[in-house]
């Protein structure tokens, strides 16, 4: 297991726990008597398996302002580490186009067969499912933020959507108070991001190859179309990472300076964006 978790923001154990929460065993980390916030985290495919993840919600919860919660929302299914480094390799110019390309291969089944069992309705479901819960259970002065990255960052658009809005004691309010998405696969353009009701922050990488930087462009059109027909958007925020090859946020190469500089800036993006709304 030690190479895979190569690509680290720091180096070390996560220090959180497992516990059972909202109905899904949770990474749980952070302040938990006088939170600021907390902070939930969707994280990409390969969920709590990954040491990276749970270095990253580490990494949020370490100014001891945030309460973080990382659940599984795949129900212990994620996608198998051995696929890792073929899908998302930590060092994209170690491995040969051949070798990428026989590998990606040999990869795609596993992947195909584990996304049918995650497909898009039951994904959404088990992810708003535990934000209502936790809504309900949170008291309404204090706020929470959620992060998205990689497969978990559409949910956490959605999270933030009007569609997705409940009733709390006689109350309609947002599942989650700001959302920050990080390299967000599989968005269904325009529905993923219509409606928006929470301020959002998006990472999007120049050069990758899973979340064209085209979307970025598509996304900001959604929304001016949106506000030029009279709809309140709230704030959005778009920066661009570079080189920015998918996964960047969790799985870039800590000893390539550029790639190093957006695993850093990436979670400062979430800090920041989290510091100013929450």
């Amino acid at each position: 297991m030690q190479q895979h978790s190569k690509g680290t923001i720091h180096k070390g154990q996560p220090q959180g726990k497992i516990e059972k929460l909202h109905g899904l065993d949770t990474y749980v980390i952070g302040n938990r008597t006088t939170p600021r916030a907390i902070i939930v985290v969707y994280s990409d495919v390969f969920g709590l398996a990954l040491p990276n993840n749970k270095l990253i919600a580490d990494r949020y919860a370490a100014s001891g302002e945030y309460l973080v919660y990382m659940p599984d929302f795949f129900k212990g299914d994620p996608l198998g580490l051995s696929v890792a480094d073929t899908l998302i390799p930590v060092d994209a110019a170690k491995q040969s186009s051949l070798s990428k390309y026989g590998g990606l291969l040999a990869a795609i089944p596993s992947f195909l067969m584990w996304s049918q069992r995650h497909k898009f309705g039951s994904s959404d479901k088990t992810c708003m499912e535990y934000l209502q819960a936790l809504r309900r259970a949170t008291p309404r002065e204090q706020k929470i933020g959620m992060v998205g990255m990689c497969w978990g960052g559409r949910y956490a658009i959605r999270a933030g959507l009007e569609g997705n809005i409940i009733e709390v004691e006689g109350e309609k309010v947002p599942l989650v108070d700001a959302v920050v998405v990080l390299h967000p696969s599989n968005l269904a353009l325009p529905t993923d991001v219509e409606g928006p009701v929470v301020p959002m922050s998006f990472g999007w990488g120049q050069e990758d190859q899973n979340t064209s930087i085209a979307q970025k462009g598509q996304v900001e059109q959604v929304h001016e179309k949106a506000a030029k027909a009279g709809k309140k958007i709230p704030e959005m925020q778009h920066k661009v990472y570079h080189p920015g090859r998918h996964g960047f946020a969790v799985r870039g190469n800590p000893d390539d300076p550029a790639e190093r500089k957006c695993l850093e800036d990436s979670v400062e993006q979430v800090l920041d964006w989290f510091k100013q709304w929450l």
